[in-house]
């Protein structure tokens, strides 16, 4: 059943940012196209899965992958719904936080032994989660400054403010996901 989903999400997604791409190459604008090929790219990630003899995730992670590539990509980029609604770039912020925590709690059940689990505090899961969700948040930011650099100047439109306040929403949502996977930990 995954492997399936895997599959046709993967291939559903490649083959919609590939029309994309060739449709706004083809338009010749530059910053839509450019989207597009990161779509084609990004959406043959989970393919990656399929290599290994156990996948980590489970079918909500994968799905939500895919929403959220949607719903960054083609609505927040190619639809230009960041330019339109403002708080739409700050709503992905705070979900991608609590998307990658639930993905490293994901990571932390598969890659460490129970055994092991048993012996980690609440305090130190929350610290986990926390820090995972709050650098991939600062990985993110540093990804926008570099592209506004090099190639598309859109990406930090409100400067310094939106920055901070894509930080801010980022660290909420790590906040909330951590909150959660320590109050668990604590009943376990």
């Amino acid at each position: 059943m995954m492997r399936k989903l895997i599959i046709i999400l993967s291939s559903a997604f490649i083959i919609f940012m590939t029309v994309l791409f060739i449709y706004y190459l083809l338009k010749g604008d530059t910053s839509r196209w450019q989207v597009a090929l990161g779509g084609v790219l990004v959406s043959a990630l989970p393919l990656f899965l399929l290599r290994l003899k156990n996948n980590p995730f489970n079918i909500p992670i994968i799905i939500s992958y895919f929403i959220f590539l949607f719903c960054s990509l083609f609505l927040g980029s190619i639809s230009s719904f960041y330019l339109h609604y403002k708080w739409w770039d700050s709503t992905l912020h705070f979900f991608k936080a609590i998307y990658i925590g639930v993905v490293g709690i994901a990571l932390y059940k598969r890659l460490i032994p129970e055994n092991v689990r048993s012996g980690v505090s609440a305090a130190m899961l929350f610290l986990f989660v926390l820090s995972l969700a709050v650098f991939s948040s600062l990985i993110w930011e540093i990804y926008e400054f570099l592209g506004d650099l090099t190639f598309t100047h859109t990406m930090q439109r409100g400067g310094n403010t939106d920055t901070m306040y894509d930080l801010l929403c980022g660290c909420a949502g790590g906040l909330l996901i951590a909150i959660y996977s320590g109050a668990r930990k604590q009943k376990v």
